[in-house]
This record gives C-alpha cells, sequence and structure tokens, in this order.
C-alpha cells in the first residue's frame, strides 16, 4: 500500500521573496516522506500555474517570469499520490516586487515669501516600490531627518523664512530598497515678495487725495459753481 505524503514546503531557490521585474524565478515543492510517482501542482491565488509530476520524492521544480506587480501574489503548491485524496498543501509564498523610485519633484504651494513667513515643501516620487524615504536639502545642507512614507503621497516639511539667506537653492532625495538608486529632485527657491516702502504708500496715499479731490470738484461744477455764475449775471 503507497504511503501518504507529507506536506510539501515551497521554497523560493533566490532565498529572498524580493524581486525586479522580469526576473525569472524557481520555486521548489518538496514532500519528504510518502509513496512516489508524485503530482506535484502550484497555485497562484488559488488559481492553477502549471502541474508535473516526479517518479521519485526529489523536488518539483517551477520556474516563474516576473513579468508585472500581477505576478506577485499568494503561491501555494500542492502534493498528491495515490493515497492522498484531496492532496496536501504546502505554506504560502508572496513575493514583493522592487521597482527603481523616479526623479521626486519638489514643489511648494507658493514660489514668492516675505521675511517672517512659514513656507512648505513637498516632495513626490510618482513611481517606486514603497517605502520611499525622502530626505531635504538647502544647498548641500540637510534639512530634516529622513521621512519614511508608507503610502503614495508626498513628504512635507514647513520652513520659517527668517532672513534672505533661507531664499536658497532647495532639493530633495528619495531613495527605496532598490540597490543603487537614489534620485535626487529639481531645485526649487523662493524669491522675495516685493514690500512697498513708506515713501512708496505716501505717493500712493497723495495720489489718491488729489484723484478724490478732482472727482470732488467735478461734481461740484453743476451744482455750485455753474449756477453761481449764472446768479451774478
Amino acid at each position: 500500500f503507497p504511503d501518504m505524503l507529507s506536506n510539501p514546503r515551497l521554497l523560493s531557490l533566490q532565498r529572498t521573496l524580493n524581486v525586479v521585474m522580469n526576473q525569472n524565478v524557481s520555486l521548489s515543492c518538496h514532500s519528504g516522506s510518502g509513496s512516489p510517482p508524485v503530482r506535484y501542482t502550484l497555485f497562484k491565488d488559488s488559481q492553477k500555474v502549471s502541474t508535473l509530476i516526479k517518479p521519485d520524492l526529489t523536488p518539483g521544480l517551477f520556474n516563474l517570469t516576473i513579468n508585472s506587480a500581477s505576478d506577485t501574489g499568494e503561491y501555494k503548491c500542492k502534493a498528491e499520490n495515490n493515497s492522498t485524496g484531496g492532496g496536501k498543501y504546502s505554506n504560502s509564498l508572496n513575493f514583493t516586487l522592487k521597482e527603481p523610485i523616479s526623479r521626486p519633484v519638489l514643489s511648494s504651494p507658493t514660489s514668492q515669501a516675505k521675511k517672517g513667513q512659514n513656507v512648505t515643501l513637498s516632495c513626490l516620487s510618482e513611481n517606486g516600490s514603497l517605502p520611499i524615504t525622502y530626505i531635504f536639502f538647502k544647498g548641500r545642507q540637510s534639512i530634516s531627518t529622513p521621512v519614511k512614507m508608507q503610502k503614495r503621497e508626498a513628504a512635507m516639511i514647513f520652513l520659517l523664512i527668517n532672513s534672505s539667506s533661507d531664499f536658497g537653492i532647495y532639493k530633495c532625495r528619495a531613495e527605496n530598497s532598490f540597490r543603487n538608486n537614489t534620485k535626487y529632485s529639481n531645485s526649487f527657491n523662493f524669491t522675495l515678495a516685493e514690500e512697498r516702502s513708506h515713501s512708496q504708500a505716501l505717493i500712493i496715499s497723495l495720489g489718491l487725495i488729489l484723484l478724490l479731490f478732482v472727482i470732488g470738484f467735478a461734481l461740484a461744477i453743476p451744482f455750485f459753481i455753474i449756477p453761481s455764475y449764472k446768479a451774478s449775471e
């Protein structure tokens, strides 16, 4: 009588579940005990991927290519022989797709600022596997601690423009777990918003007073000056 198979074990021969696009991977499914022949079936998210039959108790090897994010779901395998009935299922494996990040974009709701004004800077990489870590710079000096984003959201910092030296060039840097993949953003700099001087304000005020005087004089002509002139005749 054939012996019942033990629960198979599913392993990744790459010894890592982190993969990149278009990578070839190999999965091993193996029942350590039971009577051969053994039929191994690989499943992804409960959908059958492939089946092979081994005449002995050597592992069944499945070769895959990760073509897209949809190839990184849950994998399991099933082992069957003539005595296992419904078969025995393995542990599950989930691949994590590592995608290089795109160049981050540094932006702000405003490009002009006055001294003493609070401003905001946002940094976002539209593509790349999460999490993504951002750092903000002014010139070559970092001005923030690393900000790790677990979602596809912009990292933000808040700044106070204290002096003219705060109007320099700002950048941000983004990186993820993809090896040797650090990207710097575009440059961004605030410009000083023009402030009217006291002399400019005085000139504008005098101009408004003169304009009001001219308008008042023009309105007075038909009501006071012309009747007075006719009365004197």
